[in-house]
């Protein structure tokens, strides 16, 4: 074994990376000739043969003078030249526009200098995208076709509120009053658009066609509350009867789900201090939701369109989202000055019938004067007061053969909640 490793020490840089510019040239050449199986031989300008000769010709070029690349250029201009001649023939007489293959046949070229200065991880990547980007065509085809007319516009948002306000905003406290600072107040914005997005983008492209509990889980990633309050509505023209019970416990388990993921983004302490109890929620209501979903039997039914059209990125979304955070930051610093931990216990469960997102960002970012274990109190009472705000709405929407199931499940949860307040927290 160790004579074995000494003989690769002894092979010569230049041929283990000349080998790689062969091999990956040939890869991409070989996914060329696949590719064109089907097309006459006068619409290519060659395949397997064709590629790995333009590789090895990069490798020759760059390797003559490394430094000064002047013979690497003059040969990647000769090799523009000729493609190009090839494209404007094939357009003349074929009336074919693409050139996958002209810039394939160019980044071929480019692997020499590439194996030669970047790592090895980097260069595969990149063969590894030529060869599923020239595969995909018809595949990115069809993809595109399900976005409208408003898709870019709202990944455009997306970007900007992400990538250019964020990082413009002054890391400083608003008012003494308001103990957040502009960029945390962004961040939130951010860290809830993008859970919300994810699920609006899983729900409309990846799964436009979900069952009835995937349906519950992605809508439950947007908001669980507006999940169950469509699903309990439309539990009356449906006829999966338990299974929407289950939809709408499992849509609960991903707020759990979502509400950890925040905490851990902003506040790692309390996340894990909340770990142990939202592990129980968790695992309690998939159980519950599980449970409800096997006593009813097989049925087939159309997809529910739960939240699939809704843009999560809208202008009076995140208004209301500003101003609820305001809010929650205005009201939270006052009941913590002047009642203390027993008024901000008695504040998160008021909230629990409002959007509690922007009231527990408050809390896992702002600085207040109040413990971690009034803070866990705070964030186990808000989600109870949630659970028995959608079973209310359930049992009130749904049909009469699931009232009894909605009221169980979520009386459990609602118990659970109350049980590790006083347990755990107080």
């Amino acid at each position: 074994m160790k004579n074995t490793f000494d003989l690769f020490q002894h092979i010569p840089d230049d041929l283990t990376k000349f080998v790689l510019v062969t091999v990956f040239a040939l890869l991409i050449g070989l996914e060329q000739r696949r590719h064109y199986l089907k097309e006459a031989a006068e619409s290519r300008f060659g395949t397997d043969r064709t590629f790995t000769l333009i590789g090895i010709l990069g490798f020759i070029l760059y390797r003559i003078a490394p430094n000064s690349l002047a013979p690497f250029l003059g040969g990647g201009a000769a090799i523009a030249v000729l493609l190009a001649v090839f494209y404007f023939q094939k357009m003349a007489f074929q009336k074919k526009f693409g050139i996958t293959s002209q810039v394939t046949a160019l980044i071929t070229y480019c692997l020499a200098p590439l194996v030669y200065t970047q790592p090895a991880w980097l260069v595969l990547l990149i063969v590894v995208a030529v060869l599923v980007l020239t595969e995909i065509k018809e595949s990115l085809f069809e993809f595109s076709q399900k976005f409208d007319d408003n898709e870019f516009v709202t990944l455009a948002k997306f970007l900007v509120i992400a990538g250019v306000i964020l990082p413009l905003l002054p890391d400083q406290a608003i008012a003494p009053e308001i103990n957040v600072t502009p960029y945390n107040f962004w961040l939130a914005i951010v860290a809830v658009s993008g859970i919300s997005y994810l699920s609006y983008l899983l729900r409309k492209f990846v799964f436009p066609h979900a069952d009835i509990l995937l349906t519950g889980i992605l809508g439950g990633l947007y908001s669980s509350t507006a999940t169950t309050f469509i699903l309990a509505r439309q539990s009356r023209e449906r006829p999966e009867g338990s299974k929407v019970t289950a939809a709408i416990i499992l849509a609960t388990t991903m707020m759990f789900v979502r509400i950890w993921l925040l905490a851990f983004l902003f506040n790692r302490n309390i996340a894990w201090q909340l770990a142990p109890s939202f592990g129980v929620f968790i695992v309690v209501s998939a159980g519950i939701a599980a449970y409800f979903y096997h006593i009813h039997p097989n049925t087939s039914a159309a997809p529910l369109p739960v939240l699939a059209n809704q843009n999560p990125l809208e202008f009076k979304t995140s208004l209301i989202f500003a101003l609820l955070f305001l809010f929650f930051a205005l009201a939270t610093g006052f009941v913590s000055t002047n009642y203390g931990a027993l008024g901000i216990k008695i504040l998160s469960f008021i909230v629990g019938v409002t959007d509690i997102d922007p009231f527990l960002l408050n809390l896992f970012q702002s600085k207040w004067n109040m413990t971690d274990a009034v803070l866990i109190a705070a964030v186990i009472n808000a989600v109870t007061s949630n659970n028995l705000l959608k079973m209310s709405y359930g049992i009130a929407l749904c049909d009469k053969a699931i009232r009894w199931q909605l009221a169980a499940g979520f009386g459990i949860l609602i118990a659970l909640g109350i049980l590790a307040d006083f347990i755990f927290y107080f």
